[in-house]
């Protein structure tokens, strides 16, 4: 409710300006009759509230509102059809749509997988500490490229974070676009609004800011935020759908506890003098009890391929075989020496051939009462050659079978645990009527597309990030072309670039943007800052700079922060030099303000991309933005001066 009253905030102040002014009353009367704009103003800041309202009830949904709003400006008058539309085309709109491409092929490549998995090892799946390495990781990376493409690229990396810890993505989702939205404050080029600031000062004849001016006021207020954000965000909403929580599909670990498959896994290295050397496998007599060989690791040049087992395979120097062993039931050391293999030790302990969930898998099946599998024992079903596949593990009534499982026989309605190559696993689910296959495991969604791509994908993020902070080509041919290169070594294709953008934020983004010519057209952001300039340009010097900092986060609600910093720069200078100051405190205390965007969805690109993915409605962000906002504000403050003397 807080932002809801921010535009009777702002007529108030006005109202006050012209009180203290009373000169002014008269001319700003006649500007009003001469230009007969404050009938349309009306209608905009109407509109406006209109919007807000619905934003804070969350009816209908945000990007619906944009569309709303879309076809509600033109009956103004005051702007047209086409420029209501003209978002579709804007720069930015387009650069925000093709990150999210390019995020998305660091998803299919494994490499936002990893980010994740690196922050999650880190942090050993505590909350708090997930919170600081994300926030930390998102403001550093933001400083040297575009915040917006941070979100995007890193949406998926929470994503993954949240599914492996079972952690809210609403719990870390706003703590990331807040990171995101400080990183604007770390360095020059770090977002739009620092550099029109910055030549608004070379315009007026000064030097201009440094690479690292702002860092000081950035990493201080990055500080803060994350001390923040740990007392906060026992106020974000746990939006996770507990319905969907109690359905989750299955898991590799799951299956492991429940068919008691822990250190059932044994994986041997073939040495040179191997007994194994020169025979095919349909030669060797390795039918023995609890013994099956499930896959076969060989290298490739620099590369690991994983090889499904067939009857005319032979072995090489070197193989890695990976087994399923009832350890107990055979002489494991024996057979080592007979055959000239060497153990090799587990890595990770992650359990049973979870090191392989890219290539093999598992999967639950029921046997139904037409299966030709009846009556038959599962030491018959595992060698069966037909499919490919193994059955490992076998739930009878509510326990699994354990002791002499290899002997016994299938009856109608027993549940066995099958494993694999996903590609045989796939087939028979459309081939086979012997099994009824249930649901995929989550490990099966994790399989990437591309994972032989990660460097590729490493490689071209890079040179986009380099091409955006030199400044070669502008952002968004950066990143097009950095989607093509993608697209070039089949990292992506067309159908996965178009699922991946999110057109809910797009939408409402384009939405909101014609407000912001709206407000310019009727003279009501003019207004605003006339209105600024008489309220403290008398007053001290502190004063100034709390204004400053207000009034730019305040406009930063209703149009671009990009806009609010075009507009405030000159005014700030303008006042430096009124009071006899030095401008650089001016031009800071606007460049930190129009990064602060904490306080709505719609303040930031940043904060609009999170809303749908962390479930949060507008009234979150204003629970948690405007306090912050505040305190950002007192930090700046005080803190100016004494960075920047007057």
């Amino acid at each position: 409710m807080i932002v809801s009253t921010a535009p009777i905030i702002l007529f108030h102040m006005l109202i006050g300006v012209l009180t203290l002014v009373p000169s002014q009353i008269e001319d700003s009367l006649n500007n009003l009759a001469d230009t007969a704009f404050n009938f349309k103003l009306i209608w905009v800041l109407a509109l406006l509230a209109i919007a807000i309202i619905m934003f804070v009830k969350n009816k209908p949904r945000m990007d619906a509102v944009g569309v709303i709003m879309i076809a509600a400006l033109p009956f103004t008058k005051i702007i047209s059809v086409e420029e209501t539309l003209i978002g579709f085309s804007d720069p930015n709109i387009i650069l925000i749509a093709v990150l999210f491409v390019l995020g998305e092929g660091l998803v299919r490549t494994g490499v936002a997988r990893n980010v994740g998995d690196w922050i999650n090892k880190k942090a050993g799946g505590n909350e708090t500490k997930l919170l600081v390495l994300l926030m930390l990781a998102v403001a550093g990376l933001g400083s040297v490229m575009s915040s917006t493409a941070i979100v995007a690229i890193f949406i998926p990396v929470v994503f993954r974070i949240c599914s492996n810890t079972g952690i809210s993505p609403s719990h870390l989702m706003m703590p990331m676009s807040f990171a995101a939205l400080i990183s604007g404050m770390l360095t020059l080029i770090s977002t739009a609004p620092n550099l029109v600031v910055n030549s608004e000062l070379i315009r007026q004849g000064e030097e201009g800011l440094g690479f690292f001016t702002i860092t000081p006021f950035g990493l201080a207020i990055l500080a803060l935020g994350v001390v923040y954000m740990l007392f906060a965000r026992k106020w974000l909403p746990d939006n996770a759908d507990k319905s969907v929580r109690k359905k989750r599909k299955p898991t590799f670990k799951a299956w492991i506890e429940k068919y008691d498959l822990i250190n059932r896994e044994y994986r041997v290295k073939i040495l040179p003098d191997s007994a194994l050397l020169g025979y095919k496998i349909n030669e060797l007599d390795l039918k023995y009890e609890g013994l099956k060989l499930l896959a076969v690791e060989r290298k490739d040049g620099d590369k690991k391929v994983f090889i499904r087992p067939s009857k005319i395979m032979d072995f090489h120097v070197d193989d890695i075989l990976f087994l399923d062993v009832r350890e107990h039931e055979i002489n494991l050391a024996g057979l080592a020496e007979k055959y000239g293999v060497e153990k090799i030790n587990l890595s990770g302990g992650k359990g049973y051939l979870t090191s392989l969930s890219q290539e093999w898998g598992m999967i639950e099946a029921i046997i139904p009462a037409e299966s030709d599998l009846i009556g038959k024992t599962v030491k018959d079903a595992r060698l069966r050659s037909e499919s490919g596949l193994t059955v490992i593990g076998l739930w009878r009534g509510n326990q699994a079978i354990l002791d002499g499982f290899l002997e016994k026989n299938f009856n109608v309605g027993d549940t066995i645990l099958i494993a694999g190559f996903w590609e045989d696993i796939k087939r028979i689910a459309q081939v086979s009527d012997d099994v009824v296959l249930l649901n995929m495991p989550i490990e099966f969604e994790e399989v990437l597309p591309a994972a032989d791509k990660a460097m590729h994908a490493i490689v071209i993020l890079g040179l986009v990030v380099l091409t955006m902070i030199t400044g070669v080509l502008p952002n968004v041919h950066a990143v097009i072309l950095g989607c093509l290169a993608m697209g070039y070594f089949r990292i992506i294709d067309m159908n996965s670039a178009y699922n991946s953008i999110s057109w809910k934020s797009l939408v409402l983004i384009v939405g909101m943007m014609p407000f912001s010519i709206a407000l310019q057209r009727t003279g009501g952001v003019e207004l605003a800052a006339d209105g600024l300039i008489s309220l403290v340009g008398e007053s001290a010097p502190w004063v100034a700079i709390a204004s400053l900092f207000f009034i730019t986060a305040v406009l930063g609600l209703f149009i671009s922060n990009t806009a609010t910093a075009v507009l405030m720069a000159p005014i700030a200078i303008a006042m430096a030099y009124d009071l006899g100051l030095s401008p650089y405190p001016f031009a800071m205390s606007v460049i930190l303000a129009a990064s602060s965007a904490f306080m709505t969805p719609v303040s930031s690109p940043v904060n609009t991309l999170v809303v749908a993915p962390g479930n949060y409605k507008f009234g979150d962000f204003v629970k948690i933005g405007v306090p912050f906002t505040i305190i950002v504000m007192i930090i700046a403050v005080f803190l100016i001066p004494l960075i920047l003397p007057f």
